[in-house]
């Protein structure tokens, strides 16, 4: 059968020429230069109109942004061309908008999570064209709708739910209030003829040993057009062939490849991946699919992972936007944190609701990288309203994007929500809300039915935490996913060991960002812990009063912002390092943990390993430890009866030695010793009881517990630092030129703890290959500083060297 050709469409970007007018509001602005895709902010930053947010305090003075509407206008030149439809294509407006093409109005949007086409063909003029995009006030748009369909509660003062744009737009107990408007993501005119492929959708699983690949199409036709549409599909070499009939929108095509390499996650093996090419009516569409199959595996209460029929323990983060203006998130910039998680260790990234479907970039690099990604619709502590227009709206977009990412080889579960269950069985929500809807409807219903619908390859968890039903107290360790706050906001970080779950998605302790950040973000200064401008840098509730309460038991009392700068970060490492490793120790019965958080969107004391200017907190180097592969860990056991030392081994290879345990004093001096073989099966924890004679604690000021297997060690203090008698830090330290860098020596002459080098306070660029290092009398380590810094000599001092016993 023949068909006759079909024009090759034609898509012209839109995003020269542009300009911006505040059009309501207490500061009429003339028109300044706007880009596109961009904000608002950005646009009146890059004009000087306004100071840098992320600076000083400047974001208080910019609240105004958010309640004024704003009018984007250009011009372009348009020449017929012999298609039969001309679209506009508007891939992310921020977000009530209205389009007007030649001064008419030609759509009225209301939500940022959605892409938008639009038939102008009959409204383009041969020659100049006129496009303007006006933003009504999201403040403005969000406060009518929550007058009209009643208040509702929330985490913040804030009315985010009642507009379908990022939550923390509107600011969080880590980030700014920073209110945007503007043409987000790419705009363009797209010409074609006869059909395009509204819709191509792969849903790729394994059969057995085979991969198989069901490719459904949707097409949309050119007015009048009803012939039939060839479509094409090529995978692993072989070409398959449909046909939409002429009086149908839809095909599928089924194509499979006998024994595929698997898709693996990080850890279990390689991501691998197949072009797939699909073409229909003159459009071609390429991506990289991956064979495996995820499973959901909730036997009595548990939360575990199966993919390709074997259990993985996650050790993941959770992810926020990298920036409060996403469209300065570059592949580049994405890359480089994804590494930094992969360096970590890490396994899997939590799109974390009170943010965005994430971008084209970050879900290929999650691909390639073989992250797992759990995917949060963007739903966040919030009571949200069921009601017209939201139901739509949220119908639309869990449309588009279940659709857009159904293939993604990373993606391991569709999540309903963060926290709104939560919030309406616990946190007081129900008396405020009488009968109001409050998003039931959505995380229950409308989101799981669509996804059956559009994507039958992964699971859908209604939210979190949650326990596995709805008349199920959501927050139950004993079952499904818990969130762990309590630690932080009230307890000492100890605590951690009081709980035995069964999947933590949520846990964190706080540290400020390095001092290089710090220093740029807050440059007249002071660099004191309760200045304006760093309390302005603490978003939570009571932030730095609970920063100083969790170092009571830990460490001293800091005596002055470098002490406290260092001690608090430390404190940070040393809260997610212990619970991290209990959790891991528990497995199987605890399958996974997701801290909170991997990065920030700008320079803040936050819970975050990586800070708002990139850098790595000793966070991450603590984490790097307790997500490797193999690990050991003191724990008390589980009958109360003293120590054991679990050997977590996740890896697919046996692990097998002579574990040396040995009991020291405080100042390091060797008191007993024993030796223990180890038989850790692959994906095991193997728990060992620790000897009386290395158990035993006769030291007054405490004592040092060591295991050492192979390259892997563990140190355990008895007692925390404020009541050991560490004795005061001795050692030789040297600094030489390595590489591009230096490299400096440490040897301890006594028994050193938590030895770390800060060279960005010398270099903002400068970076370490570890943090953290506790040494006994006569060991060494080394570091290596990446590049070089003025006054090397100063990187073996204070403040840059650091350690908890010096002088």
């Amino acid at each position: 059968m023949t068909h006759p050709a079909i024009p090759a469409p034609h898509r012209r970007t839109l995003h020269d020429g542009w300009t911006l007018t505040a059009a309501t509001g207490e500061h009429p602005l003339r028109q300044v230069p706007a880009t596109v895709p961009g904000c608002v902010h950005t646009d009146l930053l890059a004009a000087g109109l306004i100071e840098d947010p992320y600076l000083e305090d400047n974001e208080l003075r910019q609240r105004w942004i958010g309640r004024t509407d704003w009018a984007y206008d250009t011009t372009f030149e348009w020449t017929p061309d012999p298609h039969e439809r001309t679209d506009l294509v508007c891939d992310g407006l921020d977000t009530a908008a209205t389009v007007l093409l030649n001064g008419t109005a030609i759509a009225v949007t209301a939500n940022q999570h959605r892409s938008y086409r639009f038939p102008v063909r009959h409204l383009l003029r041969e020659g100049t064209n006129t496009l303007r995009i006006t933003f009504t006030s999201p403040y403005a748009y969000a406060e009518a709708r929550r007058a009209e369909l009643g208040e509702r509660p929330g985490a913040y003062d804030e009315p985010y739910q009642f507009i379908r744009k990022m939550a923390c737009n509107f600011g969080w107990d880590w980030g700014p209030t920073l209110v945007t408007s503007g043409i987000w993501r790419p705009i363009s005119l797209e010409s074609w003829s006869t059909a395009r492929p509204a819709q191509i959708r792969p849903l790729v699983t394994t059969e057995g040993d085979d991969g198989r690949v069901d490719v459904h199409i949707t097409v949309e036709r050119a007015p009048g057009r009803r012939e039939a549409i060839p479509i094409t599909a090529e995978l692993d070499g072989r070409t398959h062939e449909a046909t939409v009939a002429a009086d149908e929108t839809t095909t599928r095509i089924t194509l499979r490849v006998p024994r595929p390499r698997r898709w693996s996650p990080r850890g279990h093996g390689a991501p691998h991946r197949y072009p797939l090419t699909v073409r229909a009516a003159g459009h071609e569409w390429t991506r990289r699919i991956g064979f495996r199959n995820v499973h959901l595996d909730q036997t009595d209460g548990a939360f575990t992972f199966e993919i390709n029929e074997a259990p993985v323990v996650i050790r993941g983060v959770n992810w926020i936007p990298d920036d409060c203006f996403p469209t300065r998130i570059t592949r580049e910039r994405l890359d480089q944190r994804l590494q930094q998680a992969a360096d970590a260790g890490v396994n899997l990234l939590r799109v974390w609701g009170g943010g965005m479907y994430e971008s084209e970039d970050f879900y290929d690099l999650a691909d390639a990288y073989g992250f797992l990604v759990w995917q949060d619709f963007p739903f966040a502590c919030a009571a949200y309203p069921e009601e017209e227009p939201f139901r739509s709206e949220v119908e639309a977009e869990a449309r588009e994007h279940i659709a857009r990412l159904a293939w993604r080889p990373s993606l391991a579960l569709w999540c309903g929500n963060n926290e709104n269950i939560e919030g309406h069985a616990d946190w007081g929500w129900q008396e405020h809300l009488d009968d109001r809807s409050w998003g039931a409807g959505f995380y229950y219903d409308l989101l799981p039915r669509i996804v059956g619908e559009l994507d039958g390859t992964r699971p859908y968890w209604p939210g979190s935490p949650y326990s596995g039903g709805p008349d199920l107290p959501p927050n139950d360790p004993a079952r499904g996913t818990v969130h762990i706050w309590d630690v932080w906001n009230r307890e000492n970080w100890t605590h951690y060991g009081t709980y035995t779950p069964r999947f933590v998605a949520e846990f964190g302790f706080q540290g400020p960002p390095s001092h290089a950040t710090l220093s740029r973000a807050l440059p007249t200064g002071p660099l004191s812990p309760d200045s304006p401008g760093m309390l302005h840098h603490q978003k939570a509730d009571d932030g730095n009063a609970k920063l100083l309460k969790g170092l009571q038991g830990h460490l001293p009392e800091p005596a002055d912002f470098d002490q406290w700068h260092y001690y608090t970060q430390l404190n940070q490492a040393r809260a997610i390092e212990f619970a991290v490793t209990r959790f891991r120790a528990l497995a199987p019965h605890c399958t996974g943990t997701i801290v909170w958080q991997l990065n920030d969107c700008w320079p803040v004391i936050s819970w975050a390993a990586i800070d708002g200017d990139g850098r790595k907190k000793p966070l991450w180097y603590a984490l790097r430890r307790a997500y490797a592969d193999r690990l050991l860990t003191f724990q008390p056991a589980a009958d109360g009866s003293g120590l054991e030392l679990a050997v977590v081994n996740d890896h697919d290879e046996p692990w097998h030695g002579t574990v040396e345990l040995s009991r020291h004093t405080i100042s390091g001096t060797p008191v007993a010793k024993e030796s223990l073989p180890v038989q850790a099966a692959a994906r095991s924890v193997v728990r060992l009881p620790v000897p009386a004679a290395v158990a035993a604690d006769q030291e007054t000021g405490g004592a040092l517990l060591t295991a050492d297997l192979n390259t892997a060690r563990s140190r355990h203090f008895c007692a925390p630092d404020a009541v050991s008698d560490l004795p005061t830090a001795a050692y030789d330290a040297a600094v030489e030129p390595h590489a591009d860098g230096h490299r400096v020596t440490v040897t301890a002459r006594t028994l050193i703890r938590d030895l770390t080098l800060f060279p960005d306070r010398l270099a903002p660029d400068a970076t370490v290959d570890d943090m953290l290092v506790t040494l006994l009398p006569g060991e060494t380590a080394v570091f290596h500083v990446d590049r070089e810094v003025p006054n090397p000599e100063l990187l073996t001092r204070k403040p840059i060297l650091r350690c908890v016993n010096e002088e």
